[in-house]
């Protein structure tokens, strides 16, 4: 006598390969395209290969020649100078945009969809419009602050200048960060805030113990994406200072070098060896935020 058990199974068998052939696609686009890159630039990290001849292996070597090239230190420290202040201003300004889109005023779904439009641009033409806005000579930033009677600086052809001005670049695209800013505020319940209202709370108050606390699994989101993100930086350092980094090496960003290796010098094992080290660098990084993230999130259920 046949079980409900073994009724079933034919139906979920079929159910499977359904579901199996239905994920199939992403499956093997995932391995083709993601699992087996990461691990042949594993592999490629211990050898020495030019594309050309196939790969020798050399062991650590790509690894103890990242620690005597100077242009390793110059990229790690332009991407940590950038990641520095990037990601808190980034944060900051995507948040208040956010509180601003949340108002209850006339006509703001508008807003929302004009705030967001930059994040669909083409980055490079984002890039070469504020190339042309922060010109020296005659861009539209430096013709208003000669008509205000401020300096002009150098913008993007002045070492001291140029890594701030990607920062002012990169907050062209904070409308994504900004709708997830939103939503997170959106599902706050307006019964706290006017609970709070109601027992003398001001809107600092208000702002700093309920929204905030209740707010937080959104802002380790945005930091954590932020983070990952900064280091990862390539159109605008690029196309603002080539493979070179310049002026004077100040838009070396990191991952620019690793191109600058892999196809510029074809030294595709050493390419593959600084792309595992900011790997590694940004998973631990990572884990950190993680890991003091208990102490300053909260979740719905009142846990950290």
């Amino acid at each position: 006598m046949a079980t409900p058990t073994s009724k079933r199974s034919p139906l979920r068998r079929r159910e499977a390969i359904a579901g199996l052939l239905f994920t199939a696609p992403w499956i093997i686009s995932l391995l083709l395209f993601t699992a087996y890159p990461v691990l042949a630039s594993g592999y490629f990290s211990f050898t020495e290969y030019n594309v050309i001849q196939p790969p020798k292996w050399s062991g650590l070597e790509n690894y103890s020649t990242m620690l005597s090239d100077p242009a390793v230190g110059i990229a790690v420290k332009n991407s940590f100078y950038y990641a520095l202040i990037s990601v808190p201003v980034s944060l900051v300004g995507s948040l208040l945009l956010a509180l601003i889109l949340n108002m209850g005023a006339r006509g703001i779904g508008f807003y929302r969809t004009l705030f967001y439009l930059p994040t669909l641009a083409p980055p490079v033409v984002g890039v070469i419009v504020f190339m042309l806005m922060f010109s020296p000579a005659n861009g539209l930033v430096n013709e208003v602050l000669r008509g205000t009677g401020l300096p002009t600086p150098g913008w993007l052809s002045d070492p001291a200048w140029s890594k701030p001005t990607l920062i002012i670049m990169s907050l062209w695209g904070l409308g994504a960060s900004s709708l997830i800013f939103l939503a997170g505020l959106q599902e706050i319940p307006k019964s706290l805030l006017e609970a709070a209202e109601i027992d003398g709370a001001g809107i600092w108050g208000r702002f700093r113990h309920i929204t905030i606390p209740l707010l937080s699994p959104v802002i380790l989101f945005n930091l954590v994406m932020g983070v990952i993100g900064s280091f990862q930086v390539f159109t605008s350092a690029f196309v603002v200072g080539g493979t070179e980094g310049g002026p004077l090496d100040s838009t070396l960003m990191y991952v620019v070098l690793i191109y600058r290796n892999a196809f510029r010098y074809f030294q595709m094992g050493y390419a593959s060896a600084l792309s595992v080290m900011l790997f590694v660098a940004v998973a631990v990084l990572t884990a950190i935020i993680f890991l003091v993230s208990k102490r300053w999130v909260f979740y719905a259920g009142g846990d950290k």
